[in-house]
């Protein structure tokens, strides 16, 4: 490598110099030479192509082991930003001096490849034996540190050799064209390169090939790269090295350096401030940052290379930009609140839509901003005969940009007057003059006017409700909305809910079921926490010490808005942290671990379904210890539900299925595992139900006998493992919910309790799988009777059409009721709301009360409340 760095002009083929297009040399090239112009534009481009897979691979590899904590993503971007800036200082001086870039060129590309292999095993095992020296809860500057050196060093070698490129391109294509402008162009065509890199990465390598298969594809996009540059060179024909400058801020001009730093600050300030305002907007997917970021590159390539044709004939130059690329951006600003209202409708559309929506939010500021850069590092070229110092100082301000958008601007300012304030930024880089004044005149009028209206609210809110609080910072922006019923919800960027109190005595339920199946349990650890009700639920469970672990401060900061201060335990300490990394950080035991729901489709949330972090959650159980994993049936499709259980059991081969409750609109099935799993005993679980302490708790839930929980039991191992059937597990490496988005994002349009009926319709539920063998002969028939009931119930609810009220509801609904509890008396969600059904028909409709508490006294002799009322009402 060091010897094709040092390759000077005494190696070179001197009479190249003086090789004219149409020499000999050129004709007797093979086929990839004969049009080197041509070649070197796909060559550009693919050197995008990998560059830009190479950081998606690797982002997702450092979010999986650091974490999604905001101070850790945004010291993985700076560490990758600050190895090209440190790439193109270094190199510049070489290739300058090189008389053969081609070869440095394609040493760079090997150096890439290679090291992007070592990456596939050397980056995650260093992040993850990184995180428990971190600790549970590292302070932010720790956080950011450790984010910020982990690629720095691991990926060193890479990111410092990507510096390089696009200096070495750019010589090449000036011998190609025999012209030194060429600077924008390379630029274009390198960012083009990127735009495919993004979508092919995405759509295609990734969701088929795993994370480090897709690697080993980049690094084959590297060899080839530096094959098609050796045999390239001899066709390109040779530049004069360039001459050294003198220093290299004094050769470029103080003010164009500066002006380099500052706009790449900005241009990666504007792209990190839009997409946390399209995040309120869009479904937040994998697919969903994508469409943002392959929007922003094509404007970017579109930018360059439009300014390639028509800069040198453009009459308004750098100025003239400037001012340009301040009026696209406010004007996105501006925008944004309309395409927030169309937002939905372009969701129906899928990919296609959020695509649209991100043209939208992007392509004109992004373009501006490309042909601003190409102009920018054409001025470096024309000065210093090389773009390597434009690249590095551009990448030194992009690598900040991050931390200063989300840690200052978005908390000081909130998301959109942030942008406003990012896009009139760009008028203080112009000159004090006249004709600079002017050129900023309509742009600052407009940025002024933005100002001077009140901030938008992308929160989506329902007809008649009202908006009670908002926190908005640099991880989400979460809301408090009251709906027109008086109901109180939790709503995170703009659209998604996280429960409310309408769905407080499930969210108890979701802590009980699991705490219920341990002999006895604590200490319990609750993943994720919402509104708090799960959390506050476990801490009624007397003598039980509980915690817990939110990844958003802004949710945590929102919890006393659910305190409806009736009488209970205070909220248990909460750490604001990404769930895996804690968890591998973590050197406690935990009697309970309780994961609670994760919207599957929303990027992040597929990495706590994997079969490595199932593995680590079973690392922190004590010996008797549970872990439960809630899954919201409502929002999955049944490749990832299948997908999901398949990694579960691979960890917990004993694990079992159970259901929180038998509502058919929030469907939620519970995946539970234990290190040392043990037959149930009903008699046990009856004598904790009858508890003096525990009693007036789990009476209200529901839970009073046996049977109410048992009835919860779904399936066993044996079975879940047939329902799953053959296909991938999601991994680290091969993630295959989070790629499933598209079909988890279409399940929400589904009837929500169309997965569960599958699911119930697949499974066998069978007692031998769940209590002791001693207590069959006891409970089989009763069991299966009330899970014969229970299935049935399910289906009675699903057959519901419209949402019929009073007198419709009951006729729509009995019959169904009757006949579960004709399958099991003991079904207490049938019995109790016919029974209601009754009483509500007294003062209306005594002759169908009548008919309706005969039904149910025929069905269900053995219980005493339908005879009962008959006898005190109507005398029979």
């Amino acid at each position: 490598m060091t010897e094709i760095l040092d390759a000077d002009a005494r190696e070179a083929n001197v009479g190249a110099e003086k090789q004219s297009v149409g020499s000999p040399g050129i004709t007797a090239l093979d086929d990839f030479g004969a049009n080197p112009l041509l070649a070197m534009k796909l060559l550009t481009a693919a050197s995008g192509l990998a560059g830009l897979g190479y950081e998606i691979v690797w982002t997702r590899q450092l979010a999986l082991a650091l974490g999604t904590e905001m101070m850790a993503v945004l010291g993985a971007i700076a560490g990758f930003f600050a190895g090209l800036a440190l790439g193109a200082f270094v190199l510049d001086g070489r290739i300058r001096r090189s008389a053969r870039p081609h070869l440095v060129y394609a040493g760079l590309e090997l150096v890439i490849g290679t090291w992007g292999l070592c990456a596939i095993w050397l980056l995650p095992a260093s992040a993850r034996a990184l995180a428990p020296l971190l600790g549970t809860t590292p302070s932010p500057v720790l956080l950011w540190s450790a984010s910020f050196l982990l690629p720095t060093l691991v990926l060193f070698p890479a990111t410092v050799a990507m510096g390089g490129t696009l200096t070495a391109l750019e010589r090449m294509m000036s011998a190609a064209r025999r012209s030194g402008t060429v600077s924008a162009g390379v630029y274009g065509a390198n960012t083009a390169g990127a735009v495919a890199g993004t979508l092919l990465s995405t759509f295609v390598l990734i969701p088929t090939l795993g994370l480090a298969r897709t690697l080993l594809c980049l690094a084959g996009v590297n060899a080839a790269c530096a094959l098609a540059a050796v045999r390239l060179g001899s066709s390109l024909g040779s530049e004069r090295p360039a001459r050294e400058p003198r220093t290299a801020t004094g050769a470029i001009g103080l003010r164009v350096s500066a002006t380099l730093f500052l706009t790449g600050l900005i241009g990666i300030a504007f792209e990190v401030l839009v997409v946390r305002l399209a995040a309120q907007m869009m479904q937040d997917t994998v697919y969903s940052f994508a469409c943002l970021l392959t929007a922003y590159l094509l404007g970017t390539a579109a930018g360059g290379l439009l300014w390639q044709r028509i800069g040198s004939a453009a009459s308004f130059g750098k100025t003239g930009l400037l001012a340009i690329t301040a009026f696209a951006c406010l004007g996105t600003a501006a925008s944004a609140p309309l395409i927030a209202g169309i937002a939905d409708q372009a969701a129906g559309f899928g990919v296609a839509g959020e695509l649209g929506l991100a043209l939208i939010l992007f392509l004109l500021p992004s373009m501006a901003m490309g042909a601003l850069f190409g102009q920018l590092i054409q001025e470096v070229r024309d000065i210093s005969g090389s773009v390597g110092w434009a690249v590095g100082i551009n990448s030194l301000g992009a690598a900040i940009a991050p931390l200063l958008a989300a840690q200052l601007l978005i908390p000081a300012f909130g998301s959109w007057t942030a942008l406003v304030l990012i896009a009139l930024s760009y008028l203080l880089l112009l000159p004090l003059r006249r004709a600079a004044l002017r050129w900023a005149f309509v742009p600052g009028l407009l940025g002024l006017g933005l100002l001077w209206m009140p901030a938008p609210s992308m929160v989506k809110m329902p007809p008649g409700g009202k908006l009670l609080a908002l926190r908005e910072g640099p991880m989400a922006t979460a809301s408090v909305v009251d709906d027109a019923s008086g109901a109180r919800y939790l709503q995170v960027n703009g659209h998604f809910r996280m429960g409310g109190t309408s769905s407080v005595r499930s969210d108890f339920r979701q802590a009980m079921l699991p705490l219920l199946l341990h002999p006895s349990p604590r200490n319990a650890l609750f993943l994720g926490v919402g509104t708090g009700a799960t959390v506050l639920g476990g801490a009624q469970m007397p003598d039980l010490d509980v915690r817990a672990v939110e990844l958003s401060a802004e949710v945590v900061a929102l919890l006393p808005w659910f305190d409806t201060g009736a009488a209970k335990p205070a909220m248990p300490p909460v750490t604001v942290a990404d769930a895996r990394r804690f968890i591998v950080a973590d050197d406690k035991r935990y009697d309970v671990i309780v994961a609670d729901l994760f919207h599957p489709a929303l990027d992040g949330s597929g990495a706590l379904y994997t079969r490595e972090h199932f593995g680590a959650v079973r690392s922190r159980l004590s010996d008797d210890g549970v872990f439960c994993q809630w899954l919201p049936l409502y929002q999955l499709d049944a490749p990832s539900l299948r997908a999901i259980i398949r990694s579960f059991l691979a960890v917990f081969p004993d694990g079992a299925a159970w259901l929180n409750h038998y509502s058919v609109r929030t469907p939620m099935l519970a995946l539970v595992g234990s290190r040392r799993p043990h037959a149930l005993d009903p008699d046990r679980i009856a004598a904790r139900l009858s508890a003096p302490q525990l009693r007036p708790v789990l009476l209200p839930l529901g839970f009073v006998q046996p049977l109410d929980l048992l009835g919860q039991y779904v399936a066993g191992a044996h079975s879940l493992a047939r329902f799953a059937g053959a296909g991938p597990d999601n991994t680290d490496d091969f993630p295959f919910v989070t790629f499933d988005a598209r079909r988890n994002v279409t399940a929400l349009t589904a009837p929500p309790w169309e997965l569960l009926l599958t699911v119930m319709a697949q499974v066998k539920t069978d007692a031998t799988d769940l209590i002791d063998p001693s207590m069959h002969a006891a409970w089989d028939q009763r069991l299966l009777a009330y899970w014969q009931a229970r299935n049935r119930f399910l289906q009675a609810g699903a057959a519901l059409t419209g949402d019929p009220r009073g007198p419709a509801l009951i006729a729509a609904a009995a019959p169904g009721l009757i006949e579960a509890i004709r399958l099991s008396p003991e079904f207490e969600p049938a019995y109790a709301p016919l029974i209601n059904m009754a009483r509500s028909l007294f003062a209306t409709d005594r002759a169908a009360a009548e008919h309706l508490l005969q039904a149910m006294d025929a069905a269900a002799p053995s219980r005493r409340e339908a005879h009962e009322l008959l006898s005190k009402e109507f005398g029979r």
